[in-house]
């Protein structure tokens, strides 16, 4: 990111290694350094999504998800929303004492508003109308004309986004599988969808298996990935050449 000019990336979206829930061949990271370094990139109005969790150790959730997002409200993001990645079926983590965990954070942050806010609307509404002209009465017993407005069949989600994991689910791609904590492609792409455009730049600093990377490609926008491990590099670029090879 040294590297980088200010306020040059459109849209960050990445899952860090968070608490030591996995192995990454002993790799950590400085999370403050990289905060600020995310906050100096990405453009004016440009968007952060940062998928994380909390271990729980002894009985106690570490809250390092909470701590982190604190943290780049103090370099200056916005808490644009707290949106919450559903793991289903599978994906638990935990122990027999507590509900069944299933779910990871992902917090929206902006630098500024949002120029590009592309809701899905893909959840289905009970009924849909056409919208009408009406009345209503007001206190001292005179009408108001009013317009009602339609709905449409679907509606926006919520900020609660279920996907299923694990192979065959998170993605058809069998060597993205040799690291060991992938996001679901259609996480990857539904962000990608709702806070950039086709053109845009999008930058995974945790790149991981590339799966930012190759929705990225697939949405029409361009990319730029971080990767410290050789071996996750490898993996992210026999991942992603057949799709640059094939434009698809």
């Amino acid at each position: 990111m040294k590297k980088m000019p200010d306020d040059f990336i459109d849209l960050v979206i990445t899952s860090p290694p968070y608490d030591n829930i996995r192995f990454y061949h002993g790799y950590t990271f400085q999370f403050e350094k990289i905060a600020t370094e995310i906050y100096r990139i990405l453009k004016q109005k440009g968007v952060l999504v940062w998928v994380v969790g909390d271990a729980t150790i002894k009985g106690n959730e570490t809250g390092t998800s909470f701590r982190q997002a604190l943290f780049f409200k103090e370099v200056g993001f916005n808490l644009y929303d707290t949106m919450i990645y559903a793991k289903v079926p599978r994906g638990a983590v935990g122990n027999n004492r507590t509900y069944w965990q299933a779910f990871d954070y992902m917090f929206v942050f902006s630098k500024g508003q949002p120029k590009t806010i592309n809701l899905i609307k893909d959840r289905k509404n009970k009924e849909s109308r056409e919208g009408d002209n009406g009345t209503k009465r007001l206190a001292d017993g005179t009408r108001l004309k009013v317009s009602r407005k339609g709905y449409s069949e679907y509606g926006r989600r919520t900020n609660i986004w279920e996907y299923p994991v694990g192979k065959g689910h998170s993605t058809k791609d069998e060597i993205a599988f040799q690291h060991p904590a992938i996001f679901p492609e259609a996480l990857a792409k539904d962000h990608i969808l709702s806070w950039s455009n086709e053109g845009d730049l999008v930058y995974d600093p945790f790149l991981g298996s590339g799966t930012t990377a190759k929705m990225a490609i697939l949405t029409g926008r361009n990319y730029i990935g971080s990767e410290i491990s050789e071996e996750y590099y490898q993996i992210s670029i026999k991942r992603i050449k057949p799709y640059q090879e094939s434009g698809k």
